[in-house]
């Protein structure tokens, strides 16, 4: 759910910068460890042009129990900055009200947390926010991410281009 669409991204031409939530070595649910290019700490006063929650877990209650995370999410919101969330992780913007009225998604169960949402789909964008369903999804959240920052038609030349299409 991290990784493909990071790729995706960087194949793209984006400059991504990854953020570990309490260091840079993370573990996620199924004992993969990746290491950040930053932790939390060096983006505390930097506000981030996108924010992109992967889901898992306990990887997403860790990433709502961040205020580092809240903070980005914050500066997000004020600067119309992207905010994208798979898996579980949307239960994060859900919890927030940022997907009231928006039409979104997430892993199945955690459609409780989506109030005021229309849920549904496998990668959904709703003006400044994405969401995916999960890691079966990863790759159309990926595109659906490069579409918003570069245009459908480089997010479709990409797709192509990984055999996506």
């Amino acid at each position: 759910e991290a990784l493909l669409p990071l790729d995706l991204m960087r194949r793209a031409g984006l400059e991504v910068t990854t953020v570990g939530v309490g260091g840079k070595d993370i573990t996620g649910s199924h004992g993969i460890t990746v290491k950040a290019d930053i932790t939390d700490s060096d983006l505390a006063d930097n506000a981030p042009e996108c924010v992109i929650l992967p889901g898992g877990m306990p990887g997403t209650k860790n990433l709502d129990a961040s205020p580092v995370v809240h903070k980005a999410l914050d500066d997000a919101l004020e600067n119309n900055s992207l905010i994208c969330a798979i898996c579980a992780a949307p239960m994060i913007l859900g919890k927030r009200g940022i997907l009231r009225g928006k039409k979104a998604t997430c892993f199945p169960g955690f459609e409780e947390y989506l109030e005021g949402a229309t849920v549904g789909g496998r990668a959904v964008r709703d003006g400044q926010v994405i969401t995916g369903i999960g890691m079966g999804a990863a790759l159309e959240f990926g595109i659906e991410i490069v579409a918003a920052i570069k245009g459908r038609e480089e997010a479709e030349k990409l797709a192509a281009a990984v055999l996506a299409k």
